[in-house]
């Protein structure tokens, strides 16, 4: 099992299955509950997590003492990789936003397998730069080209997509996380969730979302409001 999350790892996946099985038999199972804090900014990189189930909010504290989110994670994604590969602190704080579990990969570890398999670092490195020129393209495009509820209806998009659920099953996340995402006030978003629901794209509720129609939200996305 743990093989197949480090699979979903895109500067891991292009590892032999003999790495990879070396890997994962260095991997811990650890559970988390609601808001139970992973680590917090500062704090010793000393492992990369995986997400089994549950959601983990990233997060930083802005100059002016207020949270900023910085994305909401869920199965299948990953954090704290830049800490396999440098010794800085954490950049962040990785806190669960409900029951969550996930698979930790120690750092030492990490090390002691790249030691014993020098062609791997070359394959991650390029891997590693593919992914994050990527990501902050796209970041740069989201707030140069599109406007608040085309942003917002993008980052519902992607949760909604990147979380498996059955329909019934809401997007964990506030009025407040979405701001800090996306960029925009709160009373922003407030307006603009108000306007999907009328629309029937979405239906809040303390602390969650429903996503009704993600198409009509994918179209959105594009401008298309």
């Amino acid at each position: 099992m743990e093989s197949l999350y480090l699979r979903r790892v895109p500067f891991l996946a292009e590892m032999s299955e003999s790495d990879i099985a070396l890997m994962a038999h260095a991997m811990r199972r650890r559970n988390y509950r609601r808001g139970e804090v992973i680590f917090r900014q500062d704090d010793p990189g000393n492992a990369l997590y995986l997400i089994e189930s549950g959601t983990v909010k990233i997060s930083r504290q802005g100059e002016d003492g207020r949270e900023i989110t910085l994305t909401l994670l869920h199965s299948g994604d990953y954090f704290g990789e830049l800490a396999l590969l440098d010794d800085e602190p954490r950049s962040a704080d990785a806190i669960a936003v409900e029951a969550t579990t996930v698979y930790l990969l120690p750092k030492a570890e990490f090390k002691s397998f790249l030691q014993a398999n020098p062609h791997v670092p070359l394959l991650m490195l390029s891997a590693m730069s593919r992914m994050y020129v990527r990501r902050l393209t796209d970041a740069v495009q989201d707030a140069v080209f599109l406007d608040v509820p085309a942003r917002l209806a993008r980052a519902i998009v992607q949760m909604h997509e990147s979380t498996p659920r059955n329909e019934s099953q809401p997007l964990r996340t506030t009025q407040a996380d979405l701001a800090s995402m996306i960029g925009a006030t709160r009373e922003s978003v407030n307006k603009w969730l108000g306007y999907f629901e009328r629309r029937g794209w979405v239906k809040r509720s303390r602390g969650a979302l429903s996503v009704l129609d993600a198409p009509a939200l994918t179209r959105a996305s594009r401008g298309e409001v």
